[in-house]
């Protein structure tokens, strides 16, 4: 019922769009000024969002998890949003999959490669894969219960890929409020934002290596009041096993498939499985003040995350004649 429900709610936004003259939006990131379109695709390939619909809606259906992974492939790709995150190593250059960040973490692809072999074999070298990746991401959100937003789209894949920026770039699961502030910023997004998307973890999992120090050091993410339940429960799910590279847990136990702002209110409570997720509660007033307003308000979650969304998919892209239309999103043409 409720993937009904999300199906016919994003009909009503694809049409909404279509009767919506063709509008640029400029999005300033920085010193660099970049356009994106709203219906970019609406004759060129008038077929491409329901296509990408239809393969998210089964992934999801066969795996819940899955949405969760493909908004995260979104995320690891911008900061630049170019579809570099796709790319298999070659001779020439390392790509990002092997980043610490992305090692072991990452998955999905599988998906991303059906949804544009569907696309080439309809709109042959016309939708990119950096935009599919924006696509799949709000559908995975809206198909989970969470908001809708109409997508830029516009953006051209690029040429190669870069370890070392994917490395840099991407915050690391222990990070203090201070280092993800710096992240966000260096690319052009506020704090606001920075907590905002954060709330992404309201679905998915992650590893016990990711979160060790929540119960191996609980005073460094906890705070004066750690939740020492809910620090203990995840020292057992860990301590049972010899490898903390495959043990998973829910981002939000609660709600782990929906998308809400449960993640908020587990925040509050103590109940953050990353340290980089309770530290927005412990370490800075301000970030505590917007983690307890979308706890109290999801309406004003979902405002915000989407908004958030739709700048973070406008950081960096290549557009015009950059970059290129990838037949084959794990290669260069």
């Amino acid at each position: 019922m409720g993937i009904t429900i999300c199906f016919m709610m994003f009909i009503k936004l694809v049409t909404a769009v279509a009767e919506t003259p063709t509008t640029l939006n400029k999005t300033c990131v920085g010193d660099i000024s970049v356009l994106l379109q709203f219906d970019v695709y609406q004759e060129s390939c008038p077929v491409a969002e329901p296509i990408i619909l239809s393969w998210v809606q089964s992934a999801i259906s066969e795996e819940p998890r899955m949405a969760a992974s493909l908004l995260r492939l979104h995320f690891h790709d911008c900061f630049g949003c170019d579809g570099s995150v796709l790319l298999d190593d070659t001779d020439n250059f390392v790509g990002e999959k092997t980043a610490p960040p992305n090692l072991n973490s990452l998955r999905g692809f599988e998906v991303i490669d059906a949804i544009k072999s569907d696309l080439e074999s309809v709109c042959p070298q016309t939708v990119s894969c950096a935009d599919i990746l924006a696509i799949v991401a709000r559908d995975s959100v809206l198909l989970s219960g969470g908001p809708g937003w109409e997508v830029q789209t516009g953006r051209r894949d690029s040429l190669t890929a870069s370890k070392a920026a994917a490395t840099n770039s991407l915050p690391a699961p222990n990070s203090s409020v201070a280092t993800l502030v710096a992240n966000f910023q260096n690319v052009g997004l506020t704090q606001n934002d920075m907590v905002a998307l954060s709330g992404a973890h309201t679905i998915g999992k992650a590893r016990c290596s990711t979160f060790s120090s929540r119960f191996l050091s609980p005073g460094s993410s906890g705070g004066p009041d750690v939740n020492m339940d809910f620090v203990q429960s995840l020292q057992q799910l860990c301590s049972g096993t010899s490898d903390s590279t495959t043990t998973v847990a829910h981002l939000d136990l609660v709600t782990p498939a929906t998308f809400d702002n449960q993640y908020y209110v587990n925040l509050v409570s103590g109940e953050g499985l990353l340290p980089s997720d309770q530290v927005l509660v412990v370490e800075d007033d301000s970030t505590r003040e917007i983690v307890e307003s979308y706890a109290e308000d999801p309406l004003l979650f979902f405002e915000d995350f989407k908004n958030s969304m739709i700048k973070m998919g406008a950081l960096g892209p290549l557009t015009g004649d950059s970059g290129e239309i990838r037949m084959n999103c794990r290669a260069v043409n």
